[in-house]
């Protein structure tokens, strides 16, 4: 065998471990009993302790000097590979191993710290969680911007400083576009109780509509819904209220699009650098764009009106047009995974500007709750009420997902280009989505980025499927459209 080839099987077993590690994590969220954390964090810390020998293997340089690549294809998975090797050696496999034990067990304590709307119980485990960080952080940066290293980790070539400017581009309009809407009688929500069982079959049957392919997933329950896996094996979950089923329909739809992104790849680049989604930030792109441009359209919510009728028969909202401005409806709240298009944005720059503090030091953990409860005030105009609606609401930090926040703006940008580009061309595509049948936009983005997986850099995959470089413009047009419509502005 080349070096190449033998370069491609060493990283496909090694792949493979990871995926055996993803499902570990599935399973903690999901089926694990609570009283397992402390043993599920040392299997973690053990795995991770494989993983990284293998990821950082001297084997690996000395095949990357002599590997030559066959393609394209194979000049991008050794881009990936090379990338992954640098980083994996400069974080000390001690210090990966001790990550990995710290994060499984405080992803135990946030949630029961969470439910017990206790932040004190959290906030020590938390602090140690940032110091590793912070440690990684600069091991990473090797004399850089620490957030800046751990921003690449989830969305390559991407600053703080970029996100940052991107985001003083974005405010002013999202602003104004809240005040103008909040100023406008609220449309009528759905009332009534809505059986949660009722809502998983329904959520199930949604995921398939947008082309989830479930003989190679499942849908479950979390606290927190995420997407976990790739090629054959892709996994989600979601969540249920009583009250609110737009929490269920509309988390499972932001999930399906990740899952459907991961499904969608070349099966070619199955178990290598490339079979899995090139950033977080196209990621989100997928999500989002199902969720929102799609989900929430027009032309979707009357079919899904008829959907949901069927099944849970009245629930206070009698037309098409009236469902339409529910689903869209702008309001206060606390949840970022609940908040409407137009105020998402401003929720995650609040936690971009908190994790950077945090990460440089100018904000301590201990401070956090203060700090947190005074931008929201500053930032939503109200007070938060319990820490759940407050600072223990995400998930994120008591795993290390330091960079990951602004990931989701992102998303917002690049899925405000997509969709730019999906309806010039798709035409019908409105047609289509009101009679439920999503292929026309899934099939689009399909074969225009998700089967690409890892093949180009987060920007190029985006400009290619476009056509255009990327712009906050398209999605800042698209609201003011959108909800200037439905308000009457």
């Amino acid at each position: 065998m080349s070096a190449f080839e033998d370069l491609m099987a060493y990283v496909g077993e090694t792949t493979a471990l990871g995926q055996i590690a993803g499902r570990l994590g599935w399973d903690q969220e999901t089926v694990m009993p609570r009283g397992a954390a402390a043993q599920r964090g040392a299997e973690m810390a053990a795995i991770e302790s494989v993983l990284h020998e293998r990821r950082s293997s001297a084997r690996i340089g000395e095949w990357l000097e002599q590997a030559e690549a066959p393609d394209a294809a194979g000049a991008a998975q050794l881009r990936e590979i090379r990338r992954a090797y640098d980083r994996a050696n400069k974080v000390p496999a001690a210090l990966a191993k001790k990550i990995a034990q710290v994060t499984s067990e405080a992803q135990g304590k946030w949630a029961a710290a969470r439910a017990d709307e206790d932040v004190a119980a959290f906030l020590p485990v938390l602090e140690e969680v940032v110091a590793l960080k912070r440690e990684e952080g600069a091991a990473l940066a090797n004399g850089g911007t620490l957030y800046d290293a751990m921003l690449d980790d989830y969305e390559p070539g991407m600053t703080g400083a970029e996100i940052a400017a991107l985001f003083d581009a974005m405010r002013p309009r999202l602003v104004d576009l809240r005040a103008a809407v909040l100023a406008k009688p609220a449309p009528t929500g759905v009332v009534g109780s809505f059986d949660e069982k009722v809502q998983m079959r329904l959520t199930r049957k949604l995921a398939r509509t947008f082309g989830y392919d479930m003989n190679r997933g499942r849908v479950d329950k979390a606290v927190h819904p995420f997407s976990s896996g790739s090629g054959s094996d892709v996994r989600i979950t979601t969540r249920t209220n009583p009250t609110d089923p737009f929490n269920c329909i509309y988390s499972t739809i932001h999930e399906t699009g990740h899952a459907c992104y991961e499904q969608g790849i070349d099966p070619v680049y199955a178990m290598t650098p490339l079979g899995q989604g090139v950033s977080m930030g196209v990621h989100e792109s997928q999500s989002r764009i199902y969720e929102n441009q799609l989900g929430r359209s027009r032309a979707f919510t009357g079919w899904l009106f008829g959907e949901m009728t069927e099944v849970f028969g009245s629930f206070g909202i009698e037309t098409a047009d009236a469902f339409y401005a529910a689903v869209n409806r702008v309001h206060n709240g606390y949840i970022r995974t609940e908040a409407d298009e137009v105020q998402y944005n401003l929720h995650i720059m609040l936690r971009f500007d908190l994790e950077r503090a945090l990460m440089s030091g100018d904000l301590q953990v201990s401070e956090l709750e203060a700090a947190w409860n005074d931008r929201f005030k500053a930032d939503f105009g109200y007070a938060v009420d319990k820490p759940s609606h407050g600072c223990l609401q995400d998930v994120h930090w008591s795993v290390g997902l330091f960079g990951y926040f602004p990931t989701y703006s992102l998303g917002n940008v690049y899925a405000g280009c997509l969709n730019k580009a999906l309806r010039k061309a798709v035409p019908g595509l409105d047609d289509q989505l009101a009679a439920g049948d999503t292929l026309g936009a899934t099939g689009w983005l399909r074969e225009n980025l998700q089967r690409h997986g890892g093949l180009y850099l987060p920007r190029e995959v985006i400009e290619r499927a476009c056509g255009a470089p990327v712009s906050e413009a398209p999605l800042l047009d698209y609201l003011d459209a959108k909800f200037g419509a439905i308000y009457g502005l």
